[in-house]
């Protein structure tokens, strides 16, 4: 299998977190991407494709903030990484507001998010190994995005959850744009892809289907529930199969068929995984029961629809084990 990482994606280096009311070490390092790069002989590096495919996803104002957060920050007499703390109540007004702390209230949703010194260049890298790799795909076979940070819980115009640009929407914007008429995102991350989810809320061409954490216990909470399954134009094209805390393999891979039936019924063109390795037993933040050897069979039963597929890394924070559980999951599909 083809797989794409661009060492520029090291350069987001968020120092600390708030996580469950108290602050803590951030665990999205670098050393995450690191660890996966390592088992993975032969990574190619990304191409450039500009801002054209970001701006097919999210807004032109969003994309503006984000490249230059870091530097209003520091401009404002702040140290460290850029924070939000405040954010507007749904429904208030709309305000033209340029200090930074509003600024981060209104394009994040949470305050475990931080903006580094580099984490546009790492995030603009990360969105073009998705790009990259979907090349590959579309001329052909399977692909592997090592995508960092991830990308699944940043909306159109918002940040959150450890993800800034939406690279499995990116690259299934580019799909589209490219001439695959239906694509289908299969997201098997510990907690749900609420920022895919309202990307494509309202779009009938791409079909949104994702196991994950209960919300009503889980992050992120307030996306994610099972009666969610699209807006009047997108209606049916969202699936949600929450799942309890300690799921194992067997009740997985029951949602897993679910999941899998809805995307062959939906007969995509391609199929865009956002994988996280979070959904095992050993992870610090999460809280299912896969082990390593479940990855591969989890892998070849989404392999096993027989559609080009590209598969963009998410979540995942046991680092140790990180990279034999992705490599365990690319097996699947050799």
């Amino acid at each position: 299998m083809i797989a794409v990482f661009d060492p520029r994606e090291l350069d987001h280096a968020p120092t600390r977190e708030l996580h469950n009311g108290g602050w803590t070490a951030h665990v999205e390092t670098p050393a995450r991407a690191a660890a996966i790069a390592a088992m993975l002989p032969g990574l190619r590096p990304a191409i450039d494709h500009g801002r054209a495919p970001l701006l097919a996803v999210h807004t032109a104002e969003y994309l503006d903030f984000l490249a230059v957060a870091h530097e209003l920050w520091r401009a404002a007499g702040r140290d460290g990484d850029a924070l939000p703390y405040v954010w507007p109540v749904v429904g208030r007004r709309p305000l033209t507001l340029d200090r930074i702390d509003a600024l981060l209230g209104r394009f994040s949703f949470d305050a475990a998010t931080p903006v580094a010194a580099g984490t546009w260049d790492a995030a603009y890298w990360g969105a073009q190994t998705a790009l990259t790799a979907l090349d590959a795909v579309l001329a052909g076979g399977n692909a592997f995005a090592l995508c960092r940070p991830p990308g699944h819980h940043a909306g159109a115009d918002y940040l959150g959850g450890y993800c800034y640009l939406n690279n499995a929407a990116i690259a299934a914007s580019a799909a589209r744009a490219q001439g695959c008429g239906r694509v289908a995102i299969v997201d098997v991350d510990y907690h749900h892809g609420n920022g895919t989810q309202d990307i494509f809320w309202d779009d009938p061409t791409v079909l949104f289907a994702s196991l994950h954490a209960d919300p009503t216990r889980d992050y992120p909470f307030f996306w994610g529930h099972a009666d969610e399954t699209g807006g009047d134009a997108g209606g049916g094209a969202t699936l949600n199969l929450p799942l309890p805390r300690g799921t194992a393999i067997g009740p997985y891979l029951a949602a897993l068929e679910t999941a899998v039936a809805a995307v062959a019924h939906f007969a995509p063109d391609v199929v865009v995984v956002s994988f996280g390795a979070d959904t095992f037993v050993g992870d610090p933040i999460s809280s299912f029961a896969l082990a390593t050897d479940d990855y591969p069979v989890v892998a070849a039963r989404i392999a096993a629809l027989g559609r080009p597929t590209l598969i963009v890394m998410e979540g995942g924070y046991a680092t140790e084990a990180l990279g034999p559980n992705v490599a365990a999951f690319l097996s699947g599909f050799s």
